[in-house]
């Protein structure tokens, strides 16, 4: 027991900093698992483990010396290939995910806009919402029409209309107002499972990855309600279903380590 107890002493320090380095590992893996740059940020790491084991093991001295000559170079590259996730992953440190305004109208929005929603999927309306969180939304506000209207489910209805010239383009929503419609998102270039997954799903999935916003699809073709954070798309089972998951993400406290499709509703 006693050489235990000294071996804590002299090294517990050690555990901690490899707990740290553990986390530090786990949660750049769950920030860009999912992004365009996860294969390219795997291969370098799998060359730079590969290379250096080969270097210590034969004494390789040439080797060796460019491993750690090249070290700042790859670091300044991996900055620059990942400079879009980066970016993202640091404005929504700094940003609340919350909206910035009273609970007794956020309510009274949510519930609008999941009449809205659920009246368009009804209809088999085709839509594209966009809602700001924290961290706003003026570079995708540019690439369509200003409106700054009050959302309400006639002025949806009518700007996804096929026959609307602002219904080809998603729909951003600042506070409880409508900043803009037809506007252009960007298209993820991620593989997707899903091989039926269309252009206005994969805007959803493009601007909620580069974005700070929840992000709303309903399907033309099925009706289908999806909701889309963080890169993340899920389809709603039924209307009560999009309800509780639109409130989770504006009504509870978001949890670091928790992702979007792992969010129990509810709980």
């Amino acid at each position: 027991m006693p050489e235990i107890g000294k071996f804590i002493a002299e090294h517990w320090s050690h555990a901690i900093e490899i707990l740290i380095l553990a986390l530090g590992v786990y949660q750049i893996f769950r920030a860009f698992r999912s992004t365009r740059g996860a294969r390219i940020l795997v291969g370098l790491v799998s060359i730079l483990v590969v290379l250096t084991l080969i270097s210590r093991l034969f004494a390789f001295e040439v080797i060796g010396w460019i491993i750690t000559r090249a070290a700042a170079a790859l670091a300044l590259a991996l900055i620059v290939i990942f400079q879009p996730e980066l970016r993202n992953a640091l404005a929504k440190l700094g940003s609340s995910r919350l909206f910035m305004f009273s609970t007794t109208r956020k309510l009274a929005f949510l519930e609008s806009f999941a009449d809205a929603v659920i009246a368009l999927s009804k209809k088999r309306i085709g839509a594209l919402f966009a809602i700001e969180r924290g961290i706003s939304m003026k570079p995708y506000l540019e690439t369509g029409v200003k409106t700054d209207a009050i959302f309400s489910q006639e002025l949806a209805m009518a700007v996804f209309n096929p026959k609307s010239p602002l219904h080809d383009g998603g729909m951003i929503i600042a506070q409880d107002r409508v900043a803009a419609a037809a506007c252009v998102f960007p298209v993820s270039q991620k593989e997707l499972g899903d091989r039926s997954i269309g252009l206005r799903h994969r805007a959803a999935i493009g601007v909620s990855e580069e974005a700070d916003c929840v992000v709303v699809v309903v399907s033309e073709e099925t009706g289908i309600i999806s909701l889309c954070v963080d890169g993340e798309l899920i389809r709603t089972g039924n209307a009560e279903d999009f309800r509780l998951r639109l409130e989770a993400q504006f009504l509870t406290t978001p949890d670091p380590n928790e992702t979007f499709a792992d969010k129990e509703l509810g709980g």
